[in-house]
């Protein structure tokens, strides 16, 4: 990773929008909620994290001891009454939505409390955020697969239409449909609420500190650590793989242009490069063992214990060209910067945090290099 030089400020960057306002994160204990927290911290904001206890041993969450940075708070987005009582208590000025059950086999074995969790979870905060005033933001993350997808050459745009087969996929597409309604029955037309609503649609993100199972990235580590080849259920699955930044870049970029103008409150894709859209689960394992090296090996498994997609591309033409968002890593570099955090996680544990860090402005100096224009005028 390219962390030569003198570490840049970061807290000016998307205009400064988040140096010293209350953020409030759901959903901070996972994956993608510590390496969005981590950011926030980084940009000088005042986290409060709303979440259930990390999902898996070890976390990101607690790896980096987020416990002792920002306002930690455990508690369920289907207690309504506490869930209200917190957003209350801190006044937030930003929300971002990431409380989700996240995985497709997990909804398969408990539908009904990935349908809770996903739809009325997200129903319960709108719900709560539409009698509060002093909101002016909030992003809620829902998912690639909330697509109907038909499994065709079609990369999927904001405007196709909603679904999905599986109890997740569904409880995704559901999520949306949920969100449009409280936007424009209780948001848009009501002068006195200020409060814009917007989704965001990501990728199969991947990137350091997953440890959830039957995921790609964390089983191959889990694989390899024990010197076991990693089992491969579906090879020639393809998925808009991308790295954990990608998408975050994305939502902080979305809520710098959110926080003076309404017209940007809807749905929004962030994928990777078209030029990466067509890689598939066997090629990302060989990618992941060329980085790990040893012998590293896979075999393809014939146990396919619940149903999946083969196919699925996003379209982020749209947050390209009216939000000036491009992701900033290939697959490549998104593999290499992957790795080398698990290597260093294993390896120089207690340089973690630190490294997490400078991955942060490694993936900011890239952006800068490439002269997005979500970086101009912006770095200190």
């Amino acid at each position: 990773m390219d962390n030569d030089g003198d570490k840049m400020s970061l807290s000016n960057l998307f205009s400064g929008i988040f140096k010293d306002k209350t953020i409030f994160v759901t959903g901070h204990t996972g994956f993608i909620g510590s390496w969005l927290t981590e950011w926030l911290c980084e940009l000088g904001a005042n986290v409060v994290g709303y979440s259930l206890e990390p999902p898996t041993e070890p976390s990101l969450f607690g790896s980096l001891e987020l416990e002792k940075r920002i306002t930690h708070i455990i508690g369920d987005i289907n207690n309504t009454e506490n869930l209200q009582n917190e957003i209350q208590k801190h006044s937030p000025e930003i929300v971002f939505h990431l409380a989700a059950q996240s995985l497709v086999k997990q909804s398969y074995e408990n539908p009904l409390e990935t349908f809770q969790t996903n739809i009325i979870g997200t129903a319960n905060l709108l719900q709560i955020i539409k009698d509060e005033n002093k909101i002016k933001i909030c992003i809620i993350m829902t998912s690639d697969k909330c697509y109907q997808n038909v499994e065709s050459s079609h990369a999927y745009v904001e405007d196709d239409p909603l679904g999905g087969d599986d109890p997740y996929s569904a409880s995704k597409g559901a999520a949306e449909i949920i969100t449009n309604s409280y936007k424009k029955s209780f948001f848009v037309d009501n002068n006195e609420k200020q409060t814009k609503i917007a989704t965001v649609r990501a990728g199969n993100v991947i990137g350091g500190g997953d440890w959830a199972p039957d995921r790609i990235i964390p089983d191959c580590i889990k694989s390899f650590t024990q010197k076991n080849p990693v089992h491969i259920r579906h090879p020639d699955a393809i998925r808009p793989f991308q790295y954990v930044l990608e998408p975050i870049s994305g939502m902080f970029c979305l809520a710098n242009k959110m926080w003076n103008d309404k017209s940007f409150s809807e749905s929004w894709n962030f994928g990777p490069s078209h030029t990466d859209t067509m890689c598939n689960v066997k090629q990302i394992v060989e990618k992941v063992i060329k980085n790990w090296g040893g012998r590293a090996s896979y075999d393809i498994s014939n146990k396919k214990s619940f149903k999946e997609s083969n196919f699925l591309l996003l379209n982020s033409q749209k947050a390209q060209n009216k939000l000036n968002w491009h992701p900033v890593f290939d697959i490549d570099k998104t593999i290499s910067e992957t790795i080398n955090w698990y290597k260093t996680h294993y390896y120089k544990t207690d340089e973690i945090s630190g490294y997490t860090k400078n991955c942060i402005q490694s993936y900011v100096k890239h952006a800068e290099e490439l002269k997005l224009k979500w970086m101009s005028k912006t770095i200190e």
